[in-house]
C-alpha cells in the first residue's frame, strides 16, 4: 500500500470514528432523555404501572450503546454495525417519547384505545405466561399447516411442471380452487374436520400450498432445455433429471413461493385461531378486545410481527445458504 493509499484509509477511518462518536451520543443522549420524561413528568390519566420499570429500560438501552460505541474502536464489525443503527437508535427514543406524551402524559389520546408503552411493558412482565402458551400454540399450529402445505406444494408444482398428464388433471383444480381465500373456506372446514385443530391446519396449509405450487411449477417449466440434453448425453435416467437437474434450478422460485405462502398463511392463523382454538396470539388477540384490554392486544400484536419478521429472517438465511450463487439476490 503506497503513503497516499495509507492516508486516505486513515482519514475515512478518522471520519467514520467522529461519525460513530457523534450518532453514539445523539442516541444515548436521546434514550436518557426519554428516561427522565418517562420519570419525571407527571402522567395525566392514572399512575401507570411499570413507569420506573421503563424508565430504566430506557437507561440500559443508553448503556448498552455507550458500550457499543466504545467496542467499535477496537471491533471493525460492531462499529459498522452501529454505525447502520444509528439514525434508528435516535429515532426510536423520539418515537417513544412522542407515544408517552401522548398517551401518559398529556392524555391527549383516549384510554383505553390507545396504551402507554409502560401498559405494554407491564403485560409482558405480568402476562408473560398465557402470552408464551399463546405463542407455543400458534407456532405449532403455523409450523404443522405450513410444513404440511409446503411439502405437498412442492410435490404439486414438480409434478405439473414435469408430467404434462398430471398437469392436465391438477391444473384446472389449481386455477380453482388456488384464488379462493383460505378463510373463505371456514365454515365449511370447521364442519368436515373432526376438530378445530384439523381444520386450522388444513387452512394454513392450503394458504402455503397455492403460491408454492405455482412457483414450483414455474420454476420447473423455466428450466433450461439444454440442461436435460447435456444429462441426457451422459447418460442420465429421468429420476436424475428431477432430482439433480428440474428441482434445483427451479429452487429459487421455490423459495419465493415459500415467502409468498408464509406471509399468506399467518393471515389464516390469526383468523382460524379466533374461530375454534382454545389458545394460539389470535385467541389471545380476541380474548384482549372481548375484554377492552387494548394493552394485552397491541402487546400481542407487537410479539406476532416479530415473530413473523423472525420466521421470513430465517427462511431467508436458509435461502443464502442453499443458494450462495444467488446470496443478496433478494433482500428482505
Amino acid at each position: 500500500m503506497s503513503s497516499v493509499e495509507a492516508s486516505a484509509a486513515r482519514i475515512r477511518a478518522g471520519r467514520a470514528s467522529i461519525k460513530l462518536w457523534r450518532q453514539g451520543t445523539l442516541a444515548v443522549l436521546a434514550w436518557v432523555g426519554v428516561a427522565l420524561l418517562i420519570s419525571y413528568l407527571p402522567n395525566a390519566t392514572r399512575n401507570w404501572p411499570m413507569t420506573q420499570g421503563l424508565a430504566n429500560l430506557c437507561l440500559a438501552v443508553a448503556a448498552v450503546i455507550a458500550l457499543a460505541v466504545i467496542a467499535g474502536h477496537w471491533s471493525q464489525r460492531v462499529a459498522q454495525r452501529t454505525q447502520h443503527l444509528g439514525a434508528w437508535l435516535i429515532a426510536l427514543p423520539i418515537l417513544l417519547g412522542i407515544w408517552e406524551l401522548l398517551t401518559a402524559k398529556l392524555g391527549w389520546l383516549p384510554v383505553p384505545f390507545f396504551a402507554p408503552p409502560q401498559a405494554l411493558l407491564d403485560v409482558y412482565v405480568e402476562d408473560w405466561p398465557r402470552l408464551a402458551d399463546s405463542l407455543f400454540h400458534s407456532a405449532l399450529l403455523l409450523g404443522s399447516g405450513v410444513a404440511l402445505g409446503a411439502v405437498t406444494g412442492f410435490i404439486a408444482g414438480v409434478a405439473i411442471g414435469w408430467s404434462r398428464s398430471i398437469g392436465y388433471w391438477l391444473h384446472p383444480v389449481l386455477r380453482i380452487l388456488g384464488p379462493v381465500p383460505s378463510t373463505a373456506l371456514l365454515p365449511l372446514c370447521f364442519f368436515l374436520f373432526p376438530s378445530s385443530w384439523s381444520a386450522s391446519v388444513f387452512l394454513i396449509a392450503l394458504a402455503t400450498w397455492f403460491p408454492v405450487t405455482v412457483l414450483t411449477w414455474s420454476g420447473v417449466a423455466s428450466v433450461d432445455k439444454a440442461y436435460y440434453d447435456v444429462a441426457r448425453t451422459l447418460g442420465a435416467k429421468q429420476r436424475f433429471l428431477i432430482f439433480k437437474v428440474a428441482i434445483p434450478a427451479a429452487l429459487p422460485h421455490v423459495f419465493v413461493g415459500l415467502f409468498m405462502g408464509l406471509g399468506a398463511s399467518f393471515s389464516t392463523l390469526v383468523v382460524a385461531e379466533m374461530m375454534g382454538v382454545k389458545s394460539g396470539i389470535g385467541w389471545y388477540l380476541q380474548w384482549a378486545q372481548g375484554w377492552a384490554a387494548y394493552a394485552n392486544m397491541y402487546a400481542a400484536l407487537l410479539i406476532m410481527a416479530l415473530a413473523c419478521s423472525g420466521l421470513i429472517s430465517a427462511l431467508f438465511l436458509i435461502r443464502d445458504r442453499l443458494l450462495a450463487w444467488q446470496q443478496g439476490a433478494m433482500k428482505w
